[in-house]
């Protein structure tokens, strides 16, 4: 048994004293938060920020403290944010609101987890299955992609939702649960668990009720709050613009890119975003189980390259690897991609985080997808002439998808995983007499004859053929 020699007074002398120099730090920290919340009053930072005041960073997470915790009434903080949505905000005062909603609960930290942990996000579109196409393409390729994502409400589909369309499949994991299917696997999606911003959750139903969601400064901390607190390293932010898009223009969606794309930089994380065409569905497929079809047609190497869902799939994979560190460049990214699907290794990838989600028979499943969207009837759907489709409603065709039980008018509505539609048609697509635009997948058929309007309406015809519109409009970096 080895004895340690006594530790000289001199140094006992001094580790005491450090101890008794964090306590006073401690409680001089903590006196300093009590003696703002005394001094600060809401009605004050509101009249700040009407007048197009900035905030300090302590007025921030004063704000954000003391609505969280009750302290501020919602109706003072509707003011306040509606005075944002006037004045807006400064880049420092959006990533110091954002880090205080990042920090209003729990931060999950991935740091045991091997590698550069990536995550993507989408701003939310129709047909924008790229998430079940590209998590399992990067892990495939070495990349640990560990995300929590959310479920669908209005026109917008929820990545929950599509892999909850297949049989058994459980998004509700514990962090520790989510972290082992990461090790094993390389990647896992799951729903947000414990208490992540709960900030957020507050602002956002406030917002939703008060004509303030139409704020950048808003929107940004909004996302980059969640997908910060989640504790990934490097984030692949998808923008969408157009019809079926929050930003309509390609010049909002930069904006909103270039103030995400700072928060990121501000607060440690790399971060790409780009700006993606929404003036029309992504993929053909509009609906939880024939999403999920459709994912697993690009994994199986059935949908070409050239086509929309395809290349904005793996122009945003190609960034998550080259962030990850995997490819020196887009062109190294696009080859190990190509061969995981060609091996098969993405699909495989896909199979394995079904089987860990719960999935009660994931290998048939991806044999037979057609089984996720067997219906009691199809519809075809008919346009009144013929021409040049010289426009799409991308918002009126996730409604029409929503209509037959696809998606959440309310989020208490019941989802039916088997039903939506697919489309037969693109924008600049010639379509004859007679020819069907579509075909919707149908159980309930209470409010067909409504879905089958919202989607005509949600078509244009032309004599002359459209220009062509990029799939990608720009990436910020």
């Amino acid at each position: 048994m080895r004895i340690e020699p006594p530790r000289p007074a001199r140094l006992q002398g001094a580790a005491f004293y450090v101890k008794i120099l964090i306590i006073i730090f401690l409680r001089i920290m903590a006196l300093r938060a009590v003696q703002e919340a005394a001094y600060m009053r809401m009605v004050d930072l509101i009249i700040d920020k009407r007048e197009g005041k900035t905030h300090t960073r302590e007025e921030i997470n004063y704000i954000i403290r003391e609505y969280t915790a009750g302290n501020i009434p919602d109706y003072q903080m509707s003011a306040w944010l509606m005075a944002v949505c006037w004045q807006g905000m400064t880049e420092r005062e959006v990533s110091e609101l954002t880090s205080a909603m990042m920090h209003s609960g729990d931060v999950v930290d991935l740091s045991d987890l091997p590698g550069i942990k990536v995550d993507k996000h989408s701003t939310g579109g129709v047909g924008d299955t790229t998430t079940l196409v590209i998590a399992p393409l990067v892990a495939a390729c070495g990349g640990t992609v560990a995300k929590m994502s959310g479920r669908g409400l209005g026109h917008t589909g929820g990545t929950l939702d599509k892999l909850e369309s297949v049989p058994g499949v459980c998004i509700e994991k514990n962090i520790d649960e989510f972290k082992d299917i990461v090790r094993r696997i390389g990647l896992c999606v799951i729903g947000q668990s414990g208490n992540l911003v709960p900030a957020d959750k507050l602002m956002y139903a406030l917002r939703d009720v008060t004509g303030t969601v139409e704020s950048i400064p808003l929107i940004a901390s909004s996302i980059m709050s969640k997908k910060l607190a989640a504790g990934t390293d490097a984030i692949v932010l998808d923008v969408k613009c157009g019809t079926g898009a929050f930003m309509h223009t390609p010049e909002q969606a930069k904006k909103l890119a270039r103030t995400m794309v700072k928060i990121g930089d501000a607060l440690g994380r790399k971060t790409v975003a780009l700006i993606t065409d929404m003036d029309q569905p992504l993929g053909m497929a509009v609906g939880n189980g024939l999403e999920v079809r459709e994912a697993i047609e690009v994994l199986s190497g059935k949908i070409k390259e050239g086509d929309m869902l395809y290349e904005v799939c793996m122009l945003l994979a190609e960034n998550m690897l080259m962030l990850s560190g995997l490819a020196e460049d887009d062109r190294e990214a696009r080859a190990k991609l190509t061969k995981a699907i060609e091996t098969g290794a993405g699909l495989k990838k896909l199979e394995q985080m079904l089987t860990a989600l719960g999935a009660r028979d994931a290998k048939a499943c991806i044999a037979d997808p057609d089984t996720l969207c067997t219906v009691k009837k199809k519809v075809p759907v008919y346009l009144n002439g013929e021409g040049y489709i010289t426009g799409m409603h991308a918002a009126d065709i996730g409604n029409a998808a929503q209509k037959l039980g696809a998606g959440r008018a309310e989020k208490t509505d019941i989802i039916d995983p088997a039903v939506g539609l697919v489309m037969h048609k693109r924008r600049g697509d010639f379509v004859k007499a007679g020819e069907p635009v579509a075909t919707m997948y149908v159980n309930d058929e209470s409010r067909l004859e409504e879905a089958v309007k919202t989607l005509r309406g949600a078509i244009e015809l032309g004599a002359e053929k459209p220009k062509h519109e990029p799939m990608v409009y720009d990436v910020i970096k």
